[in-house]
């Protein structure tokens, strides 16, 4: 993380942030991007944010969750803002077309800061304002993204601040990506206010990498366990032996079996099986890729016994999981 970027300098000045909600976002995405500046406001007792929810053609967005949220108007009718924020979620290229990408091309010259949050990255990509910047999505996509757009210099981490662009990979990331712009333009104190009022600690600093599994309990309780998971993480196309992982981690087969059955009630292996299973169950419901893809991604040496897992573990197999998303 490059802090390059200058409304991420100490400044007395209000920033003015629009933001460009596009349908099926999450709400927690906007909610993490947004209540973080009113609550600033509310303790600064001063409009330190002001901000403007627009959408691609000024109607409502409906979100994931099936919420219409309300549009300030289109973004060709935005007007003077800072930082110009792309909160996106399912099917960014049907919800950004064309005329979408041309007028953030024709912004971004305008903007101190331009960022993505989740799938927004991908819409920046698509306009090509991200080349030979680095920049984040959602972990789902990480390898998707990376593969269609190698003119990114694509980071695992939770957000990335780097020259004019921010870009952050969800909902969480969102509200640590925003708690640091409080804290470098206003103070730590008032970023610390902030994080309070939501009963929010953070687990991981920006450039942390992000997990599959949100676990920061987990780590406080049992670090080998936590270590584990995230090696199981890094190498979910081929799966480490549990002998093997314990020997990465410093210690014997048996401590390690003992650490998951009292942490998590299975052991590694059964562990390890399920993230795979789970991100396969992801890929399956949200990428056109084909199952023998699927299958080798997420270490399976076999579409048979990819099926059979599948099937034992969801009840159905993922053509049929496909089928019904």
């Amino acid at each position: 993380m490059k802090h390059a970027n200058m409304i991420f300098q100490p400044s007395a000045k209000p920033l003015h942030v629009g933001l460009l909600l596009l349908p099926e976002s999450s709400m927690m995405s906007l909610a993490s991007t947004l209540d973080p500046m009113r609550a600033a406001n509310r303790f600064a007792r001063r409009p330190l944010f002001s901000w403007r929810i627009v959408t691609p053609d000024g109607l409502p967005a409906t979100l994931t969750c099936g919420l219409d949220v309300a549009s300030g108007g289109s973004l060709a009718t935005l007007g003077a803002v800072d930082l110009l924020l792309v909160i996106s979620g399912f099917n960014q290229a049907r919800h950004a077309p064309a005329p979408i990408l041309r007028q953030l091309r024709q912004l971004a010259p305008r903007l101190a800061c331009l960022g993505g949050v989740e799938a927004g990255t991908w819409v920046l990509a698509r306009a090509g304002l991200l080349s030979g910047q680095q920049a984040t999505t959602h972990w789902e996509d990480l390898e998707d993204f990376a593969a269609a757009h190698p003119e990114v210099d694509v980071q695992g981490a939770r957000f990335v601040i780097t020259h004019n662009r921010i870009t952050a990979g969800g909902a969480s990331p969102a509200m640590d990506m925003m708690l640091e712009l409080i804290r470098a333009r206003y103070g730590v104190a008032l970023a610390l206010q902030v994080a309070g009022v939501f009963i929010y600690e953070s687990a991981a600093g920006g450039a942390d990498r992000q997990p599959l599994m949100a676990r920061a309990r987990l780590e406080r309780r049992d670090p080998l366990v936590a270590r584990a998971l995230d090696a199981m993480e890094t190498a979910l196309d081929e799966p480490l032996s549990v002998t093997k992982l314990a020997q990465s981690l410093g210690v014997s087969r048996r401590a390690l079996e003992t650490r998951f059955a009292r942490s998590l009630n299975m052991a590694p292996g059964q562990a390890c099986r399920n993230l795979r299973l789970e991100s396969a169950a992801r890929l399956v419901r949200d990428t056109a890729h084909p199952m023998a893809e699927i299958a080798l991604r997420c270490g399976f040496s076999s579409p048979a016994a990819f099926n059979h897992a599948f099937l034992a573990k969801f009840g159905q197999n993922p053509r049929q999981m496909r089928a019904r998303s």
